[in-house]
């Protein structure tokens, strides 16, 4: 029997909507509408279409910055993906079977994850910096900066994927690792043969979350390294240029107009990313189940 859509559930939805609408779909399109005007010496705003994207890709004072943020996001993401969610994915195995205190261990891995980004990037400049903490470098030197950066934040964030895994492995049915080890399987045969190809669609969604989080960050840098992203933007991401782009720092002018321009592809890019994993990822999902 078809069910009838209840009046009553859009009254309770119509203020979700309405919020959400207000804080996120109205600043995206203002952004977006923002990126094909300009202004000249505080004249009246008018609209040049493409003109501001064209100018990002060639003008030497955006392509140059844009291309070297773009590149250290992508450093920035893959850091992520080789670290944070294979770790994440060993953590939850060994989280997930019945240990003592497997509760205080998740507790205590995934307690960084809901403290401020403020509070984290403070402790590990303090930890990290020359003078009184662990006589090291690794956030002043060009060669290290942006790769200590990134650690830091898969310290930070390393629960989030390790939550989702194990969510994923305590649904499978206990049967499953029976039948295994009645067969003489090895506890890495059970993983590759029966826990990784049914959390593999949850390594899908974990992978699209890093891809989208990684490509919006921006906190973890300005904490640690400011919105220079130094030393000598070694760690300057899309999230810094569009910042220090849109609102001026220092010498730099702000630029609100060339600021959503650099959000804008921004949200190109991610929106590439998700419709890659929607048409690949989906794909391969089918294909394991078949």
């Amino acid at each position: 029997m078809r069910k009838q859509f209840s009046p009553h559930l859009l009254v309770f939805l119509l203020p979700a909507v309405a919020i959400y609408s207000l804080f996120m779909i109205y600043p995206l399109f203002t952004s977006l509408w923002l990126s094909l005007n300009t202004q000249i010496n505080n004249g009246p705003e008018h609209f040049v279409g493409l003109a501001n994207y064209f100018r990002l890709f060639q003008a030497p004072e955006f392509s140059g910055p844009f291309w070297n943020a773009l590149w250290n996001n992508i450093k920035f993401f893959a850091i992520h993906m080789l670290v944070q969610n294979p770790v994440g994915l060993l953590l939850a195995v060994f989280l997930s079977k019945q240990l003592r205190g497997t509760e205080i261990y998740r507790t205590l891995i995934f307690t960084p994850t809901v403290l401020s980004v403020v509070i984290v990037g403070f402790a590990w400049r303090l930890i990290l910096n020359p003078q009184w903490g662990l006589h090291t470098t690794l956030l002043g030197l060009p060669s290290t900066a942006l790769t200590t950066v990134a650690l830091i934040s898969v310290w930070q964030n390393v629960g989030i994927p390790m939550m989702l895994f194990t969510a994923a492995l305590i649904r499978i049915p206990s049967e499953f690792y029976e039948a295994a080890r009645m067969d003489g399987a090895s506890a890495w045969k059970i993983f590759w043969n029966i826990q990784f190809p049914l959390i593999f669609p949850t390594l899908g969604i974990v992978s699209v979350l890093t891809f989208v989080g990684n490509f919006n960050a921006f906190d973890i840098v300005f904490a640690t390294q400011g919105a220079l992203g130094g030393p000598n933007f070694s760690t300057d991401i899309l999230g810094t240029l569009f910042y220090r782009t849109f609102e001026g720092y220092q010498l730099q002018l702000g630029d609100p107009y060339m600021g959503s321009t650099i959000a804008g592809v921004m949200l190109l890019i991610i929106l590439a990313g998700v419709i890659a994993y929607l048409l690949g990822w989906q794909r391969r999902i089918q294909d394991l189940q078949y």
